[in-house]
Order: C-alpha cells, then structure tokens, then sequence
C-alpha cells in the first residue's frame, strides 16, 4: 500500500475518531489515548495517559505516550506521584518537548 493512501487512511480514521468522540461528548484524550498535561506555572507539572518513565534525573524527566514521548527539563525535579496512568512532578521547569 502506498504510503498517500495510509495517510489518507489514518486521517480518515482520526476524523471518524474525533466525530464519534464529539457526538458522546467524550474528551478526545481519553477517547484517543492522548496525555494531558497540565502546567503550574514553572514548578509543577501532571501528565496523566502516560506509558511510563523513560529516564528521570534531578534535571531532565522523558516519558513514554502515545504517539512518543514527551521531555522535561529542569533543575530539582523530584517525581512527587507516580502512577499506572499518571504523574507528578516539581521543581524548576524549564521547558518541554514532544518527540516523535
């Protein structure tokens, strides 16, 4: 299969998705089992729908979700919380990257 008619597939397939979530009424990051990440200013962040923790240093944080993974810089980041399907962390935020 070429790979126009796989993109054009999958995007079939995420329109179907977001629809049928848009009709339920369902937020679209359950639904597609998308992370949600939520900012507290620069010093705390919660990620739920990871996949979990890559690596994790007092400086950088890379998670695992879906689609890849997402990085966290920082100084004194301490992992407060960590779940199955969610985390907590704080310390002085720097920045974060989604890599695919």
């Amino acid at each position: 299969m070429s790979e126009n008619i796989k993109n054009y597939i999958k995007q079939k397939k995420n329109k179907l998705i977001h629809d049928f979530a848009s009709i339920l009424e369902i937020p679209e990051d359950i639904f597609l089992n998308m992370p949600k990440i939520t900012f507290i200013g620069s010093i705390q962040v919660y990620i739920e729908n990871h996949r979990g923790v890559i690596e994790y240093t007092a400086e950088k944080l890379r998670v695992g979700v879906s689609g890849g993974e997402v990085e966290i810089l920082g100084e004194n980041l301490v992992l407060k919380n960590i779940l199955p399907d969610e985390l907590f962390l704080e310390g002085k935020i720097s920045s974060m990257v989604f890599k695919k």
